[in-house]
């Protein structure tokens, strides 16, 4: 095999599975591992991966979705199958966090659409409204630093407030998740500090992620991945997302 052959069959390989190891790869081309690491030299130059210690991982994207309010409407039904998920973790009596994420706001109409006799405390305006209609669930709402980009409150005065509350369960908006790295990510820094404060204030904590976001980065760490007490998502995890999700043991749903 030619090595730009090898090389092609390598980017085929971590574009479906996530990652490759240089030793693996050694043993499949009968080539040395020097050689492979060149190969993977020469990919990561042409951007087409990421090398790691003994490898490498499939590129990560930055979408720049940074304006909820272009996402309210996209993959609507993704978030749907996310949000009936969560709705079954909620019972009577709770108090839960709903964080800014276009599919919390799909959970709080769900909320608003049940008999479910709870306390939702949230900073982000959707699920405001989402909530402002006759229903037992009783709202309260965080005030802050308005972010429009984020349609929500975030900074010191939202998280001075959220640090009175402690919460049975808080939903948290992903921006993209860091396997390899143990990251949890978002676009602003006061929105993850934000979302710092709620993690800390929170018994359970489940992130509300499409499948898509393995895939995506964003610039600021707001918590390791195994911080949380597990995973929403709208189905059944590629296998290579499976297997790096076991180091976590978090409970995927």
């Amino acid at each position: 095999m030619f090595a730009h052959e090898r090389r092609t069959n390598i980017v085929e390989m971590i574009n479906h599975e996530g990652q490759v190891r240089v030793k693996d790869l050694s043993e499949r081309y009968n080539v040395t591992e020097d050689c492979i690491r060149k190969d993977l030299a020469i990919l990561e130059e042409d951007g087409l991966l990421s090398r790691l210690y003994g490898g490498a991982v499939k590129v990560r994207v930055n979408p720049h979705e940074l304006n909820v309010s272009e996402r309210l409407d996209k993959n609507t039904c993704i978030k749907h199958l996310i949000a009936v998920k969560a709705l079954h973790l909620i019972h009577d009596g709770d108090t839960v966090f709903l964080d800014i994420s276009t599919s919390g706001a799909e959970l709080a109409r769900l909320i608003a659409e049940s008999n479910l006799k709870i306390t939702v405390v949230t900073n982000m305006v959707q699920v405001i409204l989402n909530l402002s209609v006759p229903c037992p669930a009783e709202l309260i709402a965080i005030g802050g630093s308005f972010s429009p980009g984020r349609d929500g409150f975030i900074g010191a005065a939202a998280i001075n407030a959220i640090e009175s509350f402690r919460f049975d369960l808080a939903f948290m908006g992903v921006v993209g998740v860091d396997l390899y790295g143990n990251r949890v990510e978002t676009y602003i820094v006061d929105d993850g500090l934000t979302k710092e404060a709620v993690m800390r204030s929170s018994r359970k904590k489940y992130m509300l992620l499409e499948t898509r976001k393995f895939s995506n980065t964003a610039p600021y760490k707001y918590a390791h991945v195994d911080d949380f007490s597990g995973i929403i998502t709208e189905g059944p995890l590629p296998e290579t997302i499976s297997k790096s999700l076991e180091q976590y043991k978090l409970e995927i749903l």
